[in-house]
């Protein structure tokens, strides 16, 4: 094996294409977690040597969501992917994303979305900043569920046009989330 890294995939790959926003938010629901821990479960039970966190609002105690388990795993290389992504794909996920540094399979009922990203990638700092300072406020808890519930009044013709819609205000709440940490 060689000690040179392989070059990621260059393009966005979005398999089938844009699809439209046609799950809406639900109030929190306390089987979330036990759901994210099945999943959890299937995934270690398919891939060694990862690292498996709940993200996103269902990770979120209190937090209407969209009734979608995210998931974010980290492997050792991104770029390795017979080493995870058959291994996924043969317990029940399909693939919708391959783009540099990040690949998404999903159940096929679209009902958890599993994000995977080599290990030490800032998007899985940036992920458990987000849901670990939402889970410590709860001003932000309710600005960026007001934020979601404003945004989810409106048409989206591609679900990725509303997830891009609430970065203002992530991006906001990270802030005051690294401002919070104490050095």
């Amino acid at each position: 094996m060689s000690d040179q890294p392989r070059p990621d995939v260059s393009d966005i790959d979005i398999v089938g294409g844009p699809e439209p926003l046609t799950v809406t938010l639900h109030p929190y629901d306390d089987r979330w977690p036990a759901r994210f821990d099945e999943h959890r479960q299937r995934i270690q039970a398919a891939l060694a040597d990862v690292d498996i966190e709940h993200i996103g609002s269902t990770s979120v105690p209190g937090l209407a969501a969209k009734p979608i388990i995210d998931i974010v795993v980290a492997v050792p290389d991104i770029t390795a992917e017979e080493e995870y992504l058959d291994q996924l794909l043969a317990a029940g996920y399909l693939l919708r994303v391959r783009e540099p540094g990040h690949r998404l399979v999903r159940t096929p009922a679209r009902d958890v979305h599993v994000h995977i990203y080599q290990r030490g990638a800032m998007a899985i700092d940036e992920y458990l900043l987000l849901r670990d300072h939402l889970r410590r406020d709860a001003d932000d808890r309710a600005l960026y569920e007001r934020t979601k519930r404003s945004l989810m009044s409106r048409e989206w013709g591609d679900m990725n046009d509303y997830a891009d819609a609430k970065t203002e205000v992530i991006m906001a709440i990270k802030q005051r989330a690294r401002a919070a940490i104490v050095p």
